[in-house]
């Protein structure tokens, strides 16, 4: 059971302003993605959608036949030794359950206006509180390495999770990934090695180019229990990753000085850009190298699946952007054949696509994909990686 349970309402800041229930569902299917979080129910509109429109069965919502689980993310932005803005996601079990998480964020400020709201509250502070409401809740750090808003973040974040949940740290089982690192970064860290690494896309569209470019694969379900038992216990099967170079904050950089460099070169630099002298914005992999306390994978370590969406490796084959009409009519072109995106990228054979008269080029970018063999030139200080071709592989460092 593939799910994507951290994404985002029209309702929250740069997100797209034509997404719905029912176009979440119709992409989730396209993508393969068998369960989705609801998102922003902190938003009063988009609640009254989702009271409007998903009927309740074992603590998962459904549109139709398709689940979900009430989720939600906030912001907590705080003074603790230095100014702290770490963003959490909410995992619910029930409307009754949001209903009251929601006059608990009345008493604390507004949350009318965006579809993550901002609260002066701190990350130990929040997770207690949402104990007293329901032990069921699942809090969970959100792309934990990101610069600004990432528990770990260079620029707000804290240097261990025990520093941030302090007599809490027990009630959080499991961290995301982030676009922007992998498991592998993660596993450096000692005191995550007891914690469960989940992704999820933080989506901000509902484009199978976005909906599920990182989600985590569950033995499958019907019941919200049963789920947060597998985020508890270490008990999910995989999951699927973007190439962390990928992300936007993979590098260290300057996005207005169009600069981007390596943890070693910032170190020669003196994390100081070339072009502009002001300090660089430091990326995931420089604070994952900054904080690494452990050399060994961790024993209860997931398998994890390191994959480009669909689009970019067929705009990859063309030359064109993503969104460009040829590139959307080879897509809808694969998925009338194999189904869904997810099947193309994971399971589809070689003599499938062969048999179908897929270019053969598009086949050998698929395979190569499915072994996370192409390379990405990384992104950096919100800018997004790019995937290149082989030819130009061999120069990318």
């Amino acid at each position: 059971m593939i799910a994507d349970l951290h994404i985002h309402s029209r309702f929250s800041r740069a997100c797209s302003k034509n997404i719905t229930l029912p176009e979440l569902v119709k992409w989730a299917k396209v993508k393969g993605i068998d369960l989705l979080g609801t998102s922003d129910f902190t938003h009063p509109i988009w609640l009254s959608e989702i009271k409007e429109l998903l009927v309740e069965k074992n603590g998962f919502y459904y549109y139709q036949d398709f689940p979900f689980v009430l989720s939600g993310e906030v912001s907590l932005m705080y003074t603790q030794g230095k100014g702290r803005r770490v963003h959490l996601v909410l995992l619910v079990p029930s409307i009754e359950v949001v209903d009251k998480i929601n006059a608990y964020l009345d008493t604390k400020g507004r949350r009318d206006y965006d579809g993550r709201p901002i609260f002066k509250i701190s990350c130990e502070q929040f997770v207690k509180d949402m104990m007293k409401i329901s032990k069921d809740i699942e809090v969970i750090p959100a792309h934990i390495w990101t610069p600004w808003f990432g528990v770990f973040g260079s620029k707000s974040g804290f240097d261990s999770l025990r520093e941030a949940f302090g007599s809490e740290f027990e009630n959080i089982h499991a961290i995301e990934t982030g676009m922007s690192s992998d498991p592998p970064m993660n596993w450096k860290i000692k005191e995550l090695n007891d914690k469960a690494i989940i992704s999820f896309s933080d989506s901000h569209s509902f484009w199978p180019f976005r909906l599920g470019r990182e989600a985590t694969i569950f033995h499958r379900v019907d019941s919200y229990v049963d789920l947060i038992k597998q985020i508890r216990e270490n008990d999910f099967i995989a999951t699927i990753e973007t190439d962390p170079g990928y992300g936007i904050y993979h590098f260290d950089g300057h996005r207005v000085c169009k600069f981007s460099c390596a943890p070693e070169k910032t170190r020669e630099l003196n994390g100081v850009c070339p072009v502009c002298f002001n300090k660089l914005t430091l990326g995931v992999e420089y604070r994952v190298e900054e904080l690494a306390d452990n050399e060994v994978k961790p024993e209860k370590a997931k398998p994890y699946y390191m994959l480009l969406p669909l689009h970019e490796i067929i705009s990859l084959q063309l030359g064109m952007g993503m969104q460009s009409k040829r590139v959307w009519n080879v897509y809808n072109s694969l998925i009338e054949d194999f189904g869904n995106e997810l099947n193309i990228l994971l399971k589809v054979s070689k003599e499938k696509f062969l048999e179908k008269g897929v270019d053969g080029k598009l086949i050998e970018l698929i395979l190569l994909n499915r072994q996370g063999k192409i390379k990405v030139k990384p992104g950096y200080d919100g800018v997004y990686g790019q995937a290149l071709l082989e030819e130009k592989q061999a120069t990318l460092f």
